[in-house]
């Protein structure tokens, strides 16, 4: 088993590397990190790809070549054990923003010339000494709408570029007290399991209080574009809990692939978290009759004994285009791209 320091250094090491190779040795900056049998997982239109070429080919190269001068801007770094497999796996978190001058069309977006930031969250496995496998979700919807082509209704919370914690504390690059991490992941299970209570029990509209058994009363939600952020447990029920619950049915939850925590940060995704069926008015969209993937990252900050603050993405154009919806394409036809 890697120790969880040496898993930090060396992600922290590729990081390091790769950000600042130029285009033509990315394959080479990837491939001496990670493991022969590498693999990698991007949210639609990416999926999965094998091996640093592979992923640098599909991924990296152009995106690096759409958005010039790219930077890392990391809001929060942590490390620890798989809750999910009783401890036996290694995982390494990254999130913030990817900044760059948007100089070249990407994915059929039309450039800008402007900055532009791409939210992302990085979950790498360490294994071996070797990086064997990353799931990799950002925000791409956030970049459509940045450059003026936001393809969907409104949004039911509030849009703008979001921080990285309100405390300043989110690279956990050093060790971290194991006792206050455990106390994360067990306010962390609490809220899932309270969550779990309610689908059973089909209590689409909970009162405030019971959120509050693990949510601070002015917790802050950062949910993905096309659905926005929220302040407040009685805005974010208004805003998102109640809209999801009521507009979204046959859901059918499939669990995570990693769940981890390190100090007061925890972070979990899955492929897919769930399915489930849009009903009408989930992201203003009319009904299907189709049950859908969602592939969620949610990242949380503690404080206390309650939860603070919470970082969402949700692959939205996967969960689309699983709904006979291709943002992208239709993107592309409109703009001739």
């Amino acid at each position: 088993m890697t120790d969880i320091q040496s898993a930090k250094n060396l992600v922290r090491d590729l990081h390091r590397d790769f950000d600042t190779a130029k285009t033509d040795d990315l394959t080479d900056a990837l491939a001496k990190y990670v493991s022969q049998t590498y693999v990698w997982r991007g949210i639609h239109p990416f999926y999965e790809h094998y091996g640093a070429g592979d992923v640098v080919t599909h991924f990296w190269r152009p995106l690096r070549q759409a958005l010039a001068h790219l930077q890392r801007r990391e809001d929060i770094f942590f490390a620890g054990l798989n809750n999910c497999d009783d401890g036996k796996s290694l995982w390494v978190v990254s999130m913030g923003n990817f900044m760059g001058l948007f100089d070249q069309n990407w994915l059929g977006i039309p450039s800008t010339g402007k900055m532009v930031f791409l939210r992302y969250a990085e979950f790498h496995r360490v294994e071996d000494g070797k990086i064997a496998e990353t799931a990799l979700f950002c925000d791409i919807l956030s970049v459509m709408q940045q450059a003026g082509h936001y393809p969907l209704p409104p949004m039911t919370g509030a849009s703008f570029l979001y921080p990285g914690p309100k405390t300043h504390d989110g690279l956990l690059f050093g060790p971290s007290d194991a006792a206050e991490s455990a106390k994360t992941m067990a306010l962390v299970n609490q809220m899932i399991d309270d969550l779990d209570q309610l689908n059973k029990t089909e209590n689409d509209h909970c009162k405030p209080s019971y959120l509050a058994r693990t949510w601070h009363d002015d917790m802050i939600w950062y949910g993905p574009t096309g659905i926005g952020a929220s302040y407040t447990i009685e805005r974010y029920q208004k805003q998102h809990q109640l809209p999801f619950r009521a507009n979204l049915t046959d859901k059918v939850y499939n669990g995570h692939i990693c769940r981890t925590s390190e100090g007061n940060y925890c972070g979990f995704f899955g492929w897919p978290n769930l399915n489930n069926r849009n009903t009408g008015g989930f992201l203003g969209l009319p009904a299907s009759a189709d049950r859908a993937p969602m592939r969620v990252v949610d990242i949380y900050r503690r404080e206390g004994n309650k939860l603070a603050e919470n970082w969402i993405f949700i692959d939205v154009l996967h969960y689309l285009y699983e709904q006979g919806l291709d943002v992208l394409a239709r993107m592309r036809d409109i703009n001739r791209t």
